[in-house]
């Protein structure tokens, strides 16, 4: 089995791939969706009320209006072959009941962190290290925010050094991009390192 399919390629060619963007609430996650998508993401958002103070932290992301509530769509060529479906998260805790639909047959995930609210991002991480399903790990940098080195990044979210892990802003398509390939490139070796073992 590919690493980039789970199925036949199709007659045009095209090698369909299927990849998550998870992390916490109001990390960017559909803002690196959009940023991405060559055609109209598809969104299901609503809008925030009062009543998310009492489940969401807010006090870093006061100017968000809107969460979402099921998921968001988008699609990418990452090459003439290759064709990435990208699937949003709901990034607040009570939707991620969606995560095991949203995630099934994909290749891997990125999962978008912020340095403000690392702790954020453990959930999809234990998630995706829990199903053996490989991730890279998207740092978004918000303006007005101190960068930190990604090795410091690292040894507090404290994951393996085989996790991918970059910069990545979210409003940026070539860092999107990048952030794609790196998992693309993780899902193929983590493959190709299943088939010699099993040919051994």
């Amino acid at each position: 089995m590919s690493a980039t399919s789970n199925h036949q390629t199709p007659a045009g060619g095209k090698i369909p791939v299927k990849i998550v963007v998870a992390g916490g609430f109001g990390v960017g996650k559909s803002t690196f969706v959009n940023t991405i998508s060559e055609i109209e993401p598809l969104r299901s958002e609503a809008t925030m009320t009062s009543a998310s103070a009492t489940h969401d932290d807010l006090s870093q992301i006061s100017t968000k209006q809107t969460t979402t509530v099921a998921m968001d769509f988008g699609r990418v060529s990452l090459t003439p072959e290759i064709v990435l479906y990208l699937f949003g998260t709901p990034g607040q805790e009570r939707f991620h009941f969606m995560w095991n639909e949203l995630s099934r047959g994909a290749i891997g995930a990125v999962v978008m962190a912020d340095t403000r609210r690392l702790g954020d991002c453990f959930p999809a991480i234990d998630y995706f290290e829990a199903r053996s399903i490989p991730f890279v790990i998207a740092v978004n940098p918000f303006d007005g925010q101190r960068t930190h080195p990604i090795d410091a990044v690292r040894e507090a979210v404290q994951v393996d050094e085989a996790v991918p892990m970059l910069y990545c802003d979210a409003r940026e398509r070539q860092d999107a991009k990048q952030g794609l390939i790196a998992l693309v490139e993780l899902a193929l070796r983590r493959e190709r390192a299943k088939a010699a073992t099993t040919h051994a």
